[in-house]
């Protein structure tokens, strides 16, 4: 038990460092590719590489990522991932392809984390609030526009017990009118990494892979049911393979 504090409050500590550092390296990469980096890509890819610095400080978390990616990481993708725990952001972080997040307002409030999100051209959406949705919605073709991926938890929250909720349209309508294909994501082994209602982490090894791209082309709107459990279906496939690896 002391060792499990005394290691959360070095992590803890770390990361808040790494967040203070990171900051003016963001801000020079946003301030110097503004004039020719619409999409906001440089800024962003780095603000994602400080959970790779602060997994290496984390001793109790071991991070590995498996599959291909896409050899074109300008070809913007809806990516989409089943969700276990808040560190699936820090885990999914470690793959080398920036993708712009859906993520709830309250990460905008954060100073520092917040500035680095704006900066990067992350979405921010208010749940329940249909104008914030449709607004969201709209920034993300503007991404997926500019030849960026956009990053959504189809499940909308974190699974209470590990199993894999059930997936909503969001992800699955914007793929199809944006004509995007879908790249799924199987998440594992983060929900021992920090609980939900506990401060101190726990130990973990985790593994985000990479599946294979579905393409949505000629699909319409009709077949977005089908469409979202067929990733789901895939996506579950795949968490059950690594459960019994």
């Amino acid at each position: 038990m002391l060792r499990r504090s005394l290691l959360s409050i070095w992590s803890w500590t770390a990361l808040v460092v790494i967040i203070i550092v990171w900051l003016p390296l963001v801000f020079v990469t946003w301030l110097v590719t503004l004039p020719f980096d619409r999409g906001r890509y440089a800024a962003g890819y780095l603000f994602r590489k400080l959970t790779v610095a602060h997994q290496v400080l984390t001793p109790m978390w071991k991070f590995r990522t498996s599959g291909n990616l896409p050899s074109d990481k300008r070809r913007p993708y809806v990516v989409v991932a089943n969700h276990e725990s808040f560190v699936d952001i820090l885990l999914i972080s470690h793959l080398p392809i920036e993708m712009k997040w859906l993520s709830k307002e309250t990460f905008f409030k954060f100073p520092a984390v917040g500035w680095m999100m704006r900066m990067a051209g992350d979405i921010r959406v208010v749940r329940g609030d249909r104008a914030s949705g449709a607004a969201a919605m709209k920034a993300c073709h503007d991404r997926l526009k500019k030849r960026v991926s956009v990053m959504i938890f189809p499940e909308g929250t974190r699974s209470a017990d590990g199993t894999l909720g059930s997936f909503k349209d969001g992800a699955f309508r914007l793929a199809i009118e944006a004509q995007a294909p879908i790249l799924p994501l199987a998440v594992h082994g983060t929900r021992t990494a920090l609980n939900k209602h506990d401060w101190r982490l726990g130990d973990a090894h985790a593994e985000v892979r990479v599946l294979e791209p579905i393409s949505t082309d000629g699909l319409t709107e009709a077949d977005i049911p089908e469409l979202r459990e067929k990733v789901r279906s895939v996506i579950a496939a795949e968490l059950e393979s690594m459960n019994a690896a």
